[in-house]
């Protein structure tokens, strides 16, 4: 099934940037910063493992007007929500719901997580029918996006795309895939042609590089990975979809593909500095194709 894009709250191509860089610092700054560089959007992160631990208290109505009180504040909107959890989980209705509704109180159109492990798959397709229903009444549209951690995942590359989707049965649901993911999660699996075989099953998409060598896997600045990010971004042109540039420069992958947190925070300038150079870089490409296929 091909699925439906999402609505937007504003016109044109959205080109949000992941808050992801700014782990350990708090909403308000990520805000501030983003707003200096330029960003128009921001795509909040509540990733475990990934970020700045957090519970599911952080989910409350109470939060999220805290949340969309700052974005109007700065001028920030919300077009796309990152909040990671195996919707194969004995709790994951109850879990994926709250943050739904979370995302959506800040503007969140998509909500993008993870599909389930393969061993889960049964319990997958069972929690899927609640959270679509659940999409439709929010007017909200789920990202399920590829892994990073070499896992066998029902999602591991485009090529479980078309069943899975089909399956699933629903406009509401495609992928938010990440070709970031893909080259420590399938290693030698050819990335940009892997993401332009998504393409047609995305509601959403995530850019990021990453350089892998024998001590792991780095997430690098746009173009200086191994990624393929201009042939990507490229592609992207031709279709309607939104992206986000989502570039942890807090976190890297061990040679076995496990994500490392490092245990200081990065400094907002050098957060900025490769942020504007990300934006700079996909904007650059996306005119470059506008006139390509002009």
């Amino acid at each position: 099934m091909t699925p439906a894009l999402p609505r937007r709250d504003s016109p044109g191509r959205i080109v949000s940037i992941s808050a992801a860089p700014y782990d350990g610092y708090e909403f308000p700054r990520v805000l501030e910063s983003l707003a200096s560089i330029g960003a128009t959007h921001v795509e909040p992160a509540f990733i475990v493992g990934y970020t700045e631990p957090f519970d599911e208290s952080a989910f409350l109505p109470a939060a999220a007007a805290k949340y969309a009180s700052w974005l109007r504040d700065y001028g920030i909107r919300c077009h796309a929500f990152s909040s990671h959890i195996d919707l194969g989980r004995t709790d994951a209705v109850e879990v994926f719901l709250r943050r739904m509704d979370f995302a959506r109180a800040l503007g969140a159109r998509v909500i993008n997580t993870n599909a389930a492990r393969r061993t889960w798959s049964d319990r997958f397709f069972e929690n899927v029918a609640p959270l679509v229903r659940h999409a439709e009444a929010l007017d909200m549209w789920i990202g399920l996006e590829n892994p990073g951690d070499g896992s066998d995942n029902l999602l591991n590359t485009a090529a479980d795309a078309a069943a899975l989707l089909a399956r699933i049965g629903h406009p509401r649901v495609g992928l938010n895939y990440d070709a970031g993911n893909t080259i420590s999660h399938r290693p030698g699996v050819d990335t940009a042609a892997d993401a332009l075989a998504a393409m047609p099953h995305c509601v959403h998409t995530h850019v990021k590089d990453v350089r892998a060598g024998t001590d792991g896997y780095f997430f690098v600045p746009l173009g200086e990975g191994g990624v393929g990010c201009a042939r990507i971004v490229d592609a992207i042109r031709a279709t309607p979809l939104d992206v986000s540039i989502e570039i942890p420069m807090r976190l890297h992958r061990r040679p076995d593909a496990q994500p490392n947190r490092a245990p200081y925070r990065v400094p907002v300038e050098n957060i900025e500095s490769v942020l504007s150079a990300a934006l700079a870089f996909v904007n650059a490409h996306l005119a470059a194709a506008d006139v390509a296929n002009a």
